[in-house]
């Protein structure tokens, strides 16, 4: 089978439940700012320094799969991401917080090749909130979808201080 099929040289591609839209829709938007975050934590996983950063990063990444499916799916009778996704989200955002100093000032992007990486995957993850949440004014979208994106760019963040707290 060859990588490239010729079905969207016209500008449209199929998704997981068989339809074809527009390359331009807000789905296909939506699910493309998730695969742009899957790859800057790739980049950020080589550059982490912690291996339990790095651990946690690789199960995202295989989760955010799983959004990306159900991004590209409609009329579905169930969904990927489910309330146990946030809460394992939130479960690695609580560990790091208890072993994190407090936060006492902004903290600028970068400090290490990691903590960059991971805030560009932060913003990045928040743009790609604020897309499925314009998507989901028009059709459906899973809210756990809506949710995880919201936890993700949190852990983000905590990724990349736990990162820096790793070079001081």
């Amino acid at each position: 089978m060859k990588v490239y099929t010729k079905t969207g040289d016209k500008g449209t591609t199929g998704l997981l439940t068989g339809e074809r839209i527009d390359k331009d829709s807000l789905r296909v938007e939506a699910y493309g700012i998730v695969d742009e975050i899957n790859s800057a934590l790739g980049l950020a996983r080589v550059w982490c320094c912690k291996n339990d950063n790095k651990d946690i990063i690789y199960s995202v990444q295989k989760m955010l799969m799983m959004v990306m499916a159900d991004l590209a799916s409609v009329n579905k009778e169930s969904y990927y991401i489910t309330e146990a996704h946030v809460k394992q989200l939130e479960q690695y955002i609580d560990a790091l917080d208890a072993k994190l100093p407090p936060l006492k000032e902004f903290i600028i992007p970068g400090g290490s090749a990691g903590a960059a990486a991971l805030d560009l995957a932060r913003t990045t993850a928040r743009r790609g909130e604020r897309q499925a949440i314009k998507l989901s004014k028009q059709e459906d979208v899973n809210e756990q979808v809506l949710i995880a994106l919201n936890r993700l760019s949190d852990l983000c963040f905590m990724l990349s201080r736990a990162e820096l707290a790793q070079n001081q």
